[in-house]
């Protein structure tokens, strides 16, 4: 038995094209929004300029005068999405995506991570075609009284596994794939749902903002707090201005005043 903890990485995040974002703003009148940006900082976080961007297309606020019913123009980053969060226009969050690889995580982790389907996309290693010579697996905390059996159980499934393998002689030359995909998919039956896995998982900030706070709720299942508490303090040093809001209790839970977003 490999014993494992989960992981998360950032792989992705968005990428703006400048330049086709200026031609559109000299279309608007808005060319001076962006001068802004990019001087205050010559390289600005791409995921708050892209949802800062979509939020002032929705007023044509790039500045005042644009728009006649706008007298007013929030210059600064930070309080812009302070007054986006509080007003719950969440839509705009919508187009920064993000995307994480989660890797040492229990196939009962990501059975429960799939059901966020709205604002997300999914791959995940499949055991249909990935056999199994080794078990990786994690021992929950409140478990750790009965590891020695966990452990015997664990590694007697795994024994299984190089058995049936060796049975239906699947490494011998000449076997074909069909033939080897039936039986490893047929194998994994009898491996245990705790067995962990890789998951690439890609969601929109408005989405990461509500799995983060469902899932590091004390009543959220022990494995999953741990992951999305990691995915939190990503996404915390990835995009301040848009997870900054975010306070962590004593007990973990990530709370925030702002919660219908």
């Amino acid at each position: 038995m490999k014993e494992t903890t989960p992981e998360v990485e950032l792989i992705a995040r968005p990428s703006i094209d400048y330049a086709a974002l200026e031609r559109f703003l000299k279309t608007q009148g808005g060319e001076s929004w962006l001068q802004m940006r990019t001087e205050q900082d010559e390289s600005p976080n791409p995921g708050q300029l892209l949802i800062e961007a979509g939020g002032r297309a929705c007023y044509r606020s790039w500045d005042v005068g644009l728009n006649p019913n706008v007298t007013r123009v929030r210059k600064d980053q930070a309080d812009y999405f302070l007054n986006l969060l509080r007003s719950g226009h969440g839509s705009v969050l919508e187009h920064a995506n993000y995307s994480f690889v989660l890797y040492n995580v229990s196939r009962i982790a990501t059975h429960e991570i799939v059901r966020h389907r709205a604002g997300s996309a999914f791959s995940q290693e499949s055991l249909r075609f990935v056999r199994l010579d080794e078990i990786p697996f994690r021992i929950p905390e409140s478990m750790e009284p009965l590891r020695e059996d966990i452990v015997s159980i664990v590694e007697t499934l795994e024994a299984f596994q190089v058995k049936a393998a060796e049975h239906f002689k699947l490494d011998d030359e000449g076997v074909p794939f069909h033939f080897k995909k039936e039986i490893t998919s047929a194998m994994r039956r009898l491996a245990p749902e705790g067995v962990t896995t890789v998951l690439f998982w890609t969601a929109n900030v408005r989405a990461l903002r509500h799995v983060i706070q469902m899932r590091t709720d004390p009543g959220a299942e022990e494995e999953m707090r741990i992951i999305f508490d990691k995915v939190g303090r990503i996404m915390i040093e990835e995009a301040p201005l848009l997870f900054g809001d975010f306070v962590v209790g004593e007990d973990g839970a990530w709370r925030t005043e702002y919660k219908k977003v």
